[in-house]
């Protein structure tokens, strides 16, 4: 078995050590004897996407956001739409997230055009929602909480046949007005969590690994790990969030 990542833009949206969340699958899956191979195609770069089983793509801030506008215009939006159509797994956090949408409406008006590969939109507000904060997963997914850093001042509103990667528990997740947290469509994975939001959230890092290889191979057995530390560091965040 063989699992083959994506790493987009890591020279730009790299944001809180996001990087992390690679490094954590590729553990978990040498934990359990699986090959991974991790290729990072970065800005202005010309490379298929084709054949990958799993996209990362990590945070930035607004600026960084701005310059990437044009290479995705004109070569990795229709690239990244068509991996995801393709049953192709992602995980975007805050930026990365955001780019999968229709576009990024700033506080003085001026709007930015995304992706559009899912839709729901994001406006700019006044103030910054940051903090440490916690949230659970759909129950499609196994309903487990997660738990992560969270640091924009976009709200972002989910649209139809999206439904949210999870409900807040503390903390002010997509908009800090409904609830929600992230979005989950077809095979991708967005959510605000920085820190990185793996490491500390096991099943979670699980949950993507099984969907990419399920996707590729048809079917998917993990086996167990000693998950001690990892469920040790997330309960203590947990509780303090709390």
């Amino acid at each position: 078995m063989e699992l083959k990542i994506c790493h987009l833009y890591p020279d730009v949206l790299n944001l809180y050590g996001d990087r992390g969340n690679i490094l954590c699958m590729q553990k978990r899956l040498e934990w359990r004897g699986i090959s991974c191979r991790v290729d990072q195609v970065r800005l202005g770069e010309r490379k298929s996407l084709a054949g990958y089983d799993l996209f990362f793509i990590g945070g930035g801030q607004d600026f960084d956001q701005e310059i990437l506008l044009e290479d995705l215009r004109r070569h990795k939006g229709p690239e990244i739409r068509a991996a995801l159509a393709d049953g192709g797994t992602f995980l975007c956090i805050c930026g990365g997230y955001q780019m999968m949408g229709h576009d990024y409406e700033t506080a003085d008006g001026a709007k930015c055009e995304f992706l559009g590969a899912i839709d729901f939109h994001t406006a700019g507000g006044a103030k910054r929602m940051i903090g440490n904060y916690a949230y659970r997963l759909d129950e499609e997914d196994g309903a487990g909480t997660v738990v992560g850093f969270e640091n924009h001042s976009g709200r972002t509103w989910l649209g139809s046949g999206v439904r949210p990667l999870g409900r807040v528990l503390k903390g002010y997740g997509n908009n800090g007005e409904d609830g929600t947290e992230g979005a989950r469509f077809e095979n991708a994975f967005c959510t605000y969590s920085h820190g990185p939001v793996l490491p500390k959230n096991p099943a979670f890092a699980d949950l993507l690994i099984r969907t990419a290889l399920l996707r590729r191979y048809g079917s998917c057995e993990l086996d167990p790990l000693e998950d001690g530390f990892e469920q040790l560091a997330h309960d203590r965040v947990l509780r303090r969030i709390r």
